[in-house]
């Protein structure tokens, strides 16, 4: 069975392919969301728009439903979930395992469809992003 393993924050997300428990990572994939280093105030584009009350001749400011740097977030969720996604229907692994920071892990489950969360073995809420490959190794051994 081809085990791949996604290791995620809402800045970067690093797929590995994992033969086995003992052998080295190999890595597949490396995705930055540079967005998730600007601050909220440089993410929105203009002040928010404005509206007429329904009754009288009223104007007030609209406000966004979400915070433009959650909204980054779930933007970088859905294009990770996508990847994943595509290999997936590859055949390019059957199982995966996931270690991703807690918010991003439950971003990344409401993006995730039906085919996708079958092939979800394990899953850890620790980020381990700025590991290199050999420490995250042995990290990741302790923990699955």
């Amino acid at each position: 069975m081809k085990t791949w393993m996604l290791v995620a924050s809402d800045a970067r997300a690093r797929l590995f392919e994992v033969a086995n428990r003992n052998a080295t990572l190999n890595e597949v994939l490396d995705l930055v969301n540079p967005e998730n280093r600007l601050q909220g105030k440089d993410l929105k584009t203009d002040k928010p728009g404005r509206a007429f009350d329904s009754l009288g001749g009223h104007r007030h400011a609209t406000q966004t439903p979400v915070d433009p740097k959650e909204q980054s977030s779930i933007r970088f969720a859905k294009r990770v979930v996508d990847e994943l996604e595509s290999r997936l229907h590859e055949n390019r692994f059957e199982a995966l395992n996931v270690v991703a920071s807690p918010h991003f892990l439950g971003l990344l489950r409401g993006q995730m469809s039906d085919a996708l969360m079958r092939a979800v073995k394990e899953e850890v809420a620790k980020d381990l992003t700025l590991e290199d490959a050999a420490s995250l190794q042995v990290r990741v051994a302790q923990l699955f």
